[in-house]
């Protein structure tokens, strides 16, 4: 069988960027049983409900949804257990010290495939305001309206 190459989205989180200011964004392996690799690559999971937290000197996510494998037996796994995040020692070291400032969280932005190896990018986040979440879309909504008033004047 051939070696995959490339990367390949499984899951995304849209509304993290929504809902947070992503400061600092990290690409970290997971520690998963073989149904989840399974499962993932039948592309199904979600990330919404999702976050990660220190325990001890490791890191793990939790509230991530991958769902039992179809064909799995009784070893299926769990579908919302902790999972592992597999960062290096300086990569936790700047994260811990990010998060002890307050209102700081850790939220998963993809869950995506890189060389057949499963990988989830994770941000540091300061969670949005409501009227942040306003303007935002505002700010969006008059891009789409110029992009719009542009193509119409390119037409003519």
């Amino acid at each position: 069988m051939a070696k995959e190459r490339g990367r390949s989205v499984i899951a995304s989180n849209r509304k993290a960027r929504h809902d947070y200011h992503i400061e600092d964004v990290f690409e970290a392996g997971l520690a998963l049983t073989g149904t989840e690799v399974k499962a993932l690559r039948m592309g199904r999971a979600s990330l919404v409900d999702g976050f990660a937290h220190f325990s001890g000197n490791e890191l793990w996510l939790e509230g991530v949804h991958i769902p039992e494998y179809l064909n799995g037996t009784w070893t299926n796994h769990a579908p919302r257990r902790r999972r592992k995040l597999l960062l290096h020692r300086e990569e936790l070291t700047k994260i811990s010290h990010k998060i002890r400032e307050s209102g700081f969280t850790i939220v998963p932005l993809q869950l995506y495939f890189v060389d057949g190896r499963a990988k989830v990018e994770i941000g540091v986040a300061r969670g949005k305001k409501e009227y942040d979440k306003r303007q935002t879309l505002r700010e969006q909504q008059d891009k789409r309206e110029a992009q719009r008033v542009m193509r119409e004047r390119n037409r003519r």
